[in-house]
């Protein structure tokens, strides 16, 4: 079951990053433009984000396994309707059904896990799927390169097809409903207002949100930013750059790692605020090298690191406290984590090009920014009396 949960929560990589390699040929094959290619990664996006939010909540009325096999099929079926997409606007309107049927699986693979554990035992598995999310953004754009020239862009969505088809028999053989009937609420729209209130009026679930959220923020600033520090600022070629990107995203498996075996030995919230505390350190210092020593390979590559290190201690913990807070609501929890990782993503993206691509500064700057608002609201909000 974990590991057909963990196949759901890969859905945003796959079908972001192995199609990335094929963007230029895209552009030429459907007959359109540079920006009208980027439409089909934005529109994954938006509606990655609006099907965990609508998802989430939804689950707790209906229940999960139901919304897991529709979300699947439409996956499976939107993926096959953007390989055969015969111009750019289909591709695009694909796309956007193909994120919001994959955020389902994402939203849910959470409430399951919240549903069926607690406490160390939560934030092990937790863990385990930010292991899994960190391979693969390492190994789809490798998959997606690798089978651009045998079978063409068209294929790799056919290779996405086919994988949406492996999650849907996953679910259908491994993963039984989690949430029984009476521990379900009723539905209509003051049900669902009614677990948007429950869920947003915890402090400590808004504590723990915030800190899993900001910590992505950081991480997104460094992914969008990465590619132009690396070759622009530091002078590196594009493989020189594709084997930091991998070290800094072993880096952070292997941290996933060592909090799994340390889980039990300290307490999740104490191994989340040593995350939070390196990620800030590090962002701090990678910020003041950046401003008053200049940019130098052997400063920042080591605090890039540091920074990606830090996430595998300060995701999977805030996930596994933050849905301890709102266990008769977990699908609307985890809705509003995977939304506000989702939209704040959005926001942080843009931002660190603000300088242009010569300077590392906007990145350390989102960076340090995340990390105080992180630690800022884990030890402010977390630490009031439990609701």
């Amino acid at each position: 079951m974990l590991c057909a949960l963990a196949l759901l929560s890969a859905t945003a990589p796959l079908a972001t990053d192995m199609y990335l390699p094929g963007l230029p040929i895209m552009s030429e094959s459907l007959g359109t433009s540079t920006v009208g290619i980027q439409l089909t990664l934005t529109t994954f996006m938006a509606g990655l984000g609006i099907g965990q939010l609508v998802t989430g909540p939804l689950s707790d009325g209906w229940g999960r396994r139901r919304l897991l096999i529709i979300g699947t099929i439409v996956l499976a079926a939107s993926s096959a309707v953007c390989a055969l997409a015969p111009t750019v606007e289909v591709l695009i309107g694909a796309r956007a059904i193909q994120g919001f049927s994959g955020g389902i699986g994402i939203v849910l693979a959470r409430a399951v896990i919240a549903d069926r554990t607690s406490g160390h035992e939560s934030a092990r598995l937790f863990s385990f799927m930010m292991i899994i999310g960190g391979i693969a953004p390492i190994a789809a754009p490798v998959i997606g390169g690798a089978l651009l020239d045998p079978i063409g862009w068209r294929g790799i969505f056919w290779v996405l097809t086919g994988a949406s088809i492996a999650m849907l028999a996953g679910v259908l053989v491994f993963i039984p409903e989690t949430l029984p009937p009476e521990k379900r609420h009723g539905g209509g729209f003051a049900a669902l207002a009614g677990n948007f209130g429950y869920v947003l009026g915890n402090r400590r679930f808004i504590g723990y949100a915030a800190s899993f959220a900001l910590g992505f923020g950081a991480m997104f600033a460094y992914i969008s930013a990465s590619p132009f520090v690396v070759q622009n600022v530091l002078g590196m070629s594009a493989t020189q750059f594709s084997l930091v990107f991998a070290a800094n995203s072993v880096g952070l498996v292997t941290a996933n790692i060592i909090n799994t075996r340390l889980i039990g030995r300290f307490e999740v919230r104490s191994l989340l605020l040593f995350g939070v505390t390196l990620m800030s350190t590090a962002g701090t210092l990678l910020l003041v090298s950046t401003v008053i020593l200049g940019a130098h390979r052997w400063l920042l590559l080591p605090l890039l690191f540091a920074v990606v290190f830090s996430l595998g201690f300060t995701m999977g913990n805030s996930t596994a406290l933050g849905q301890g807070e709102v266990p008769s609501a977990a699908g609307t929890g985890s809705a509003i984590m995977g939304a506000s990782q989702f939209g704040l993503a959005a926001i942080v993206s843009p931002l660190v090009g603000l300088g242009g691509e010569g300077t590392a500064a906007p990145m350390a700057i989102a960076i340090v920014v995340s990390a105080g608002l992180a630690m800022t609201a884990l030890l402010t909000l977390t630490r009031v009396p439990r609701t």
